[in-house]
């Protein structure tokens, strides 16, 4: 097993080593004072871990820092923070790391971790609708954009894209894409004739499963896609810098979320 040591603290990094090597002798282990140093080696020396025990307080780019960059260019490493500040934990889980230890940090403490890693091989990971909302609102399937036979269609996606997954009424569909159409007898003839017609065209390319209508309610299944949006709202520095202030342009219902985002960068 092939794991990597971080911490900035002479002493802590050396306790930190001997109780990974007390709990896995056979591990080749390497150590780093400096998490940017640590990326370094791993982009420009193709150096590559099992394991990584970070700690998170790092001077220059933190621990929670370098867990989002290890993500993008090693994301079958683990990771496994080490912090004497048990307040970062809940930070820490939404990166879905693999394991948090308070330190001082004991051999058993380590054990226990590696015994809890899943170390088999990767599952495969289904396809995902690539979904891009920053700027004009588009929709690719494997590297292809999606063709969609009505321009209202493709915006009842953008809309509930914008609703994160939660359900969302005829009436408020209605509301979003035709706002001055008091009429709601026409407004729902036309909801069931754009909804026929998304989901054919998400049949085609083998997403049925996408959309969610129980109780007159319409939503999106958010684990079946891949959006700039979401991987903003979940933390993605990546996304967070990608967002210049425009989203979903053409849509004025998408405005207020627009500027709920300018106003969390």
């Amino acid at each position: 097993m092939k794991i990597i040591a971080i911490d900035d603290e002479p002493k802590a990094l050396r306790l930190l080593h001997n109780a990974i090597a007390a709990a896995e002798p056979d591990a080749e282990i390497t150590d780093f004072s400096d998490s940017e140093e640590a990326l370094r080696a791993m982009r420009e020396q193709g150096l590559r871990a099992d394991v990584v025990f970070s700690d998170i307080e790092l001077p220059g780019m933190t621990g929670l820092a370098f867990a989002f960059e290890l993500k993008k260019i090693a994301p079958e490493t683990k990771i496994i923070f080490v912090t004497g500040f048990p307040k970062y934990a809940a930070d820490a889980f939404m990166l879905h790391v693999s394991g948090y230890i308070v330190k001082p940090v004991y051999a058993d403490r380590v054990r226990e971790e590696l015994d809890n890693l899943r170390l088999s091989p990767a599952v495969p990971q289904p396809d995902k609708l690539k979904v891009h909302c920053f700027g004009h609102f588009e929709v690719f399937w494997r590297g292809e954009p999606v063709i969609f036979q009505r321009r209202q269609s493709k915006e009842l996606l953008a809309f509930l894209i914008d609703r994160e997954g939660r359900a969302c009424t005829a009436e408020e569909i209605a509301a979003a894409l035709w706002e001055d159409d008091d009429d709601m007898k026409a407004a729902h003839v036309r909801i069931r004739r754009i909804l026929s017609d998304l989901k054919a065209t998400l049949r085609e390319i083998g997403m049925d499963d996408l959309l969610i209508r129980e109780r007159r309610q319409l939503a999106v299944r958010r684990d079946m896609v891949d959006c700039d949006y979401y991987r903003m709202l979940e933390g993605d520095m990546e996304a967070v810098n990608s967002f210049s202030g425009a989203y979903m342009e053409e849509y004025s219902w998408a405005e207020l979320t627009a500027g709920r985002l300018q106003f969390r960068t």
